[in-house]
C-alpha cells in the first residue's frame, strides 16, 4: 500500500474513531497542508465514508466497521438502498444502461429481478455483485482508481466510445441547479461525461439528500443534460425546485420500502 492510500486508510480509522474532527487538526495530525487533508476527505466522502461540514468533517460509518469487509458494491445506507429501489423501476426489459461508478448506482442491481436489461459500469467491484438472472454485466476495463476500484482513463473512454446507451445512471458528489453536477475525483468526470454523451435516453442522477445543492471540486455535466434526480426526503425542497424549474423530474424514494 502507497503513502498516500496508507494515510487516507489511517485518517477514516481516526475519524470512525473520533466521529468528527476539524480540518485544520486533522492536517497537523497527519503532517500534510491543509490543501492535501481536503483532498483525502473529498475521495473519502465521495465513496460514502464522511461528510464534510464548514471547517469540520463526521464519520459516517460506525465506529467498528471494517471497509475492507462492506458489501462489494460499498456501504448500504437505507438512504442508498431505498433511492436503488426506486431508481430499478425506470429500468426496462431491452435497455442497455451505464452506471457509473457510484456505489448507489450499483445497489440498482438488487432490485432488477424479473427484468432482462444490459449492464455497461466502470464500477470494478461490481464484478463480485449479486445479479439476477436475465442481467448481462460488462466492465469497461481500465486503469483502476483507489480504494473504490472505478476504472478510468483512456481504456474505459475508448469502450464507453463504442456503445450507446438507452439510459444511464449516475451517482454524484454534488448536484445543484446552477452548478450542474459535479465530483470530488478529477480522475471520473470524463466518464461520466462520455457516459452522458453516448446515451440516447434518460440520464438519471442517484444521490441521497447530503448531494442536492452541493458543488464539488470537478465538474460532470450541465443541469440541462439530466432528465431525472432519484433522491430522499431528507433533500432540500427549494433545491428540489430549483431543478425542477430547470427541467429535472425528481423522484423521492420512499426509505421505508428500501432495505435490502
Amino acid at each position: 500500500m502507497d503513502a498516500v492510500r496508507l494515510r487516507q486508510k489511517n485518517l477514516l480509522k481516526y475519524l470512525q474513531d473520533t466521529r468528527s474532527e476539524r480540518v485544520s487538526v486533522l492536517s497537523e495530525k497527519f503532517g500534510v497542508t491543509p490543501i492535501t487533508i481536503r483532498r483525502d476527505l473529498e475521495l473519502l466522502e465521495g465513496q460514502g465514508y464522511v461528510k464534510r461540514d464548514f471547517g469540520s468533517v463526521s464519520c459516517t460509518l460506525p465506529p467498528d466497521t471494517d471497509v475492507q469487509y462492506q458489501t462489494p458494491q460499498g456501504n448500504p445506507t437505507p438512504s442508498r438502498c431505498a433511492i436503488a429501489r426506486a431508481a430499478s423501476r425506470l429500468i426496462q426489459d431491452g435497455d442497455l444502461v451505464f452506471f457509473n461508478s457510484s456505489s448507489t448506482a450499483s445497489f440498482i442491481l438488487d432490485y432488477l429481478a424479473g427484468v432482462s436489461a444490459t449492464i455497461i459500469t466502470n464500477n470494478g467491484r461490481a464484478l463480485y455483485a449479486k445479479r439476477a438472472q436475465g442481467i448481462d454485466l460488462f466492465l469497461t476495463g481500465g486503469e483502476v482508481y483507489g480504494q473504490k476500484q472505478s476504472l478510468v482513463g483512456e481504456i474505459a473512454l475508448a469502450a464507453l466510445s463504442k456503445m450507446t446507451a438507452s439510459k444511464c445512471f449516475l451517482g454524484v458528489s454534488g448536484i445543484s441547479a446552477s452548478a450542474g453536477i459535479t465530483s470530488a475525483i478529477m480522475q471520473e468526470t470524463a466518464i461520466n461525461q462520455q457516459m452522458l454523451k453516448r446515451t440516447s435516453g434518460p440520464k438519471i442522477v442517484v444521490a441521497d439528500g447530503s448531494k442536492i445543492g452541493l458543488t464539488r471540486s470537478f465538474f460532470s455535466g450541465k443541469i440541462t443534460e439530466i432528465t431525472h434526480l432519484v433522491t430522499d426526503i431528507s433533500a432540500d425542497p427549494d433545491e428540489l425546485e430549483n431543478l425542477r424549474a430547470a427541467g429535472v423530474e425528481v423522484i423521492l424514494a420512499d426509505r421505508g420500502a428500501g432495505g435490502l
